[in-house]
C-alpha cells in the first residue's frame, strides 16, 4: 500500500508542480496514473521513490515513511523508470546479478528468477550482451526482469509499455493482474488509455500538479453522465481543467 498526504513540491520560483496531492493506491489493486505531458507524473513517482526529496507533506510505503526511513521502504518496492539506459556497460547477467546481490535474493532462486522471466519476455539468449546493444524495447525488458527478481510487494512503473512488442506488452499486464491478485499493489503511468481503461481497477487523472479524479472508469463514466471511453474522458476532464 502506498499513501501521499498532503504533498507538495516546487521546483523555482516557488510553483507548485505537485499541489497538495492526497492519493491511497491499496493493496490488491492496479492504479493508473494519467495526464498530459509535464504536469507532475514523474515528479510523484520520484517523490515515492525516494530519487526527490518531499517539500511538503509524506509518503508511506507499507506504512513506512520514505524520507525517514527511505532504506526499508525501499526494500518493500521495485521501480521500472520511464528511461531504461542504466548500467549500460553490464551484461544482461550481470545486472540481474546486481539487482539480486542488493536485494538478497537467494542463488536458487534468482537462477529459477532469471531464467524464467528472461524467457517470458523473449530476451534468454541475449542475457551474455551488454545492454548497450539492446534496443530501447529490450533495456526495457531488463530493468522490468531486474525489478520483479525480489519480488516486492508494490511495483511503481513508470510508463512500462514504451518499445515492448505486442507479447511482452501482454505478458506484463498478466503479471501486473496476478500480481495484484494476490493482495499486492501496481502504482503506474501510462499515455495508453485504452490499457488503463481494460487494466485498472482505479485510475487517477492529474493536471498541473493537482489531482482532478480518482475512481474507477465506471465512476468516471457515472460522475459525467456519458458512457463514452477513457479516453474520450480523460480528454474532456482535462480540457475543462484548461478551461477554468
Amino acid at each position: 500500500m502506498i499513501k501521499i498526504e498532503n504533498v507538495s513540491k516546487s521546483y523555482k520560483k516557488g510553483i507548485k508542480v505537485i499541489d497538495n496531492l492526497n492519493l491511497e493506491i491499496k493493496d490488491g489493486e492496479i492504479f493508473g496514473f494519467l495526464g498530459p505531458n509535464g504536469v507532475g507524473k514523474t515528479t510523484t513517482i520520484k517523490m515515492i521513490t525516494g530519487i526527490l526529496d518531499i517539500d511538503e507533506g509524506k509518503i508511506l510505503i507499507d506504512d513506512i515513511d520514505i524520507q525517514k526511513n527511505p532504506v526499508e521502504a525501499k526494500k518493500k518496492f521495485g521501480f521500472v523508470p520511464d528511461s531504461p539506459d542504466m548500467f549500460i556497460k553490464l551484461k544482461g547477467i550481470e545486472y540481474l546479478n546486481f539487482i539480486a546481490d542488493i536485494y538478497e535474493v537467494p542463488q536458487n532462486v534468482r537462477e529459477e528468477r532469471i531464467e524464467r522471466l528472461s524467457k517470458k519476455f523473449g530476451i534468454y539468449d541475449s542475457l551474455n550482451n551488454k545492454i548497450q546493444s539492446y534496443s530501447h524495447g529490450m533495456r526495457q525488458k531488463i530493468v522490468i526482469i531486474g525489478v520483479l527478481l525480489h519480488n516486492p510487494k508494490n511495483w511503481i512503473i513508470d510508463e512500462p509499455m514504451t518499445g515492448l512488442d505486442p507479447s511482452s506488452t501482454f505478458e506484463l499486464k498478466k503479471l501486473m493482474r496476478e500480481h495484484a491478485d494476490a493482495g499486492n499493489s501496481v502504482f503506474f503511468s501510462t499515455h495508453i488509455l485504452d490499457v488503463a481503461e481494460r487494466l485498472c481497477d482505479r485510475v487517477g487523472i492529474i493536471n498541473k500538479g493537482k489531482l482532478l479524479f480518482v475512481g474507477t472508469y465506471e465512476e468516471i463514466k457515472e460522475q459525467l453522465q456519458e458512457d463514452k471511453s477513457l479516453e474520450e474522458l480523460f480528454m474532456e476532464i482535462t480540457k475543462n481543467d484548461e478551461e477554468n
